[in-house]
């Protein structure tokens, strides 16, 4: 773990994995939930690093993380979200060669994992799901698209995620869906926030 200063309220904790950077997120919700860091305004995590906002004295909270024992993560009890999709998405042909299955085994593959949002970024409502084991790793398109459709749900790397808008983009897209990740008009506006659990459904899965 290294601490670094940003500004006189902030400081940036970087991890050596996402798996310690998500145990890392969720210590950092329980203690604050448990009254233990006063004055914290936001906590914002990304793939190996966590942002803490708003502190009295940065300095002395740095000099107490490394004493910290922070516990594997474990599941959480709050209800999660279940995305229903269609598999029709252009790659699903070649996700399923690269699995060394065939296409309709997709969706039985990816419904039967439960996905967690680790951290958000690229656009409004845009969630990496970290979740998809290590076998199943994909590469991300080697020619990105130019315009991927609002709802496309993708892989890339060991990472789930759904566009909330069209957008560019380089993952590999299985499906598509309904939901909507990002309305400004709903309290919160984002579907996905850091720390959700989050399930891919389908009729092919009925």
């Amino acid at each position: 773990m290294r601490t670094l200063p940003v500004g006189e309220r902030a400081l940036l904790i970087e991890l050596d994995s996402a798996q310690e950077t998500e145990a890392f997120h969720a210590e950092l919700l329980r203690r604050r939930a448990a009254g233990e860091l006063p004055g914290v305004r936001e906590i914002v995590p990304a793939a190996r690093t966590v942002l803490l906002d708003g502190l009295e004295r940065p300095a002395a909270l740095a000099a107490r993380l490394v004493t910290w024992t922070v516990p594997p993560l474990a599941p959480s009890p709050e209800a999660g979200v279940d995305i229903p999709v269609r598999y029709d998405g252009p790659d699903l042909a070649e996700v399923a060669r690269r699995w060394d299955v065939e296409p309709a085994e997709v969706p039985r593959i990816v419904g039967g994992l439960e996905f967690r949002v680790a951290f958000c970024g690229f656009v409004p409502g845009f969630g990496y799901l970290t979740g998809l084991p290590d076998r199943l790793r994909l590469p991300r398109r080697a020619t990105p698209r130019t315009s991927v459709p609002a709802g496309s749900v993708a892989l890339a790397d060991t990472y789930a995620g759904v566009y909330p808008r069209s957008s560019p983009g380089g993952w590999q897209l299985i499906g598509s869906t309904d939901a909507v990740l990002w309305d400004p008009a709903r309290e919160p506006a984002a579907l996905l926030v850091p720390g959700t659990r989050v399930r891919f459904t389908g009729e092919d899965l009925a």
